[in-house]
């Protein structure tokens, strides 16, 4: 689909936000579509809430780890994906790390999988330097030191940058951290 802006045909840039029903998501999202992007939101509304959507995305209901996200990105056409959706609960991760490691790192190969076969160029996604890096590092910026989590919530996150790492090299799709 093409949009007019300032006189002149512009392409339409395609983005996917996952958990753009929280808080953070949200916002990306208001700020996405204000910059003139089409933006599709999927969210599972576990933690995320319906209120927060921006009336202008597109909003699938739908859990990342679901084999329904193939239709979604079959048909988004996307450029880029915002991954933000993720299990977030320490004490959940703790609890049950088998749930934490589905959800943030297999649900998260699932995404990357599609965006791998339909051609998306960008795939950022936000981790959690905070559980990454142990309690109370020596040296700053933490980022530069080895990750060193102490709990199953900040060793998905470091398993799945490193995903983010394979994919990068293997299938050449840009990948960011945020």
């Amino acid at each position: 689909m093409e949009q007019r802006i300032g006189g002149k045909e512009k392409e339409l840039r395609n983005v996917l936000v996952t958990g753009g029903a929280g808080f953070i998501g949200s916002h990306l999202t208001d700020g996405l579509i204000k910059m003139g992007f089409r933006v599709t939101v999927v969210d599972n509304l576990q933690t995320g809430k319906k209120d927060n959507l921006n009336p202008s995305c597109i909003f699938r209901k739908i859990d990342i780890r679901s084999p329904r996200m193939e239709k979604v990105f079959r048909k988004g056409n996307f450029d880029s994906v915002f991954h933000l959706a993720a299990q977030l609960d320490v004490r959940k991760s703790v609890e049950d790390p088998g749930y934490d490691a589905d959800v943030n790192i297999l649900g998260g190969i699932n995404l990357l999988e599609n965006s791998r076969k339909y051609g998306v160029k960008n795939f950022i996604f936000a981790s959690s330097g905070g559980v990454m890096y142990g309690e109370c590092p020596d040296r700053y910026p933490a980022e530069e030191l080895y990750p060193d989590p102490l709990c199953p919530y900040g060793n998905s996150k470091v398993a799945f940058e490193f995903y983010l790492n394979t994919y990068s090299h293997l299938y050449s799709l840009k990948t960011s951290s945020m």
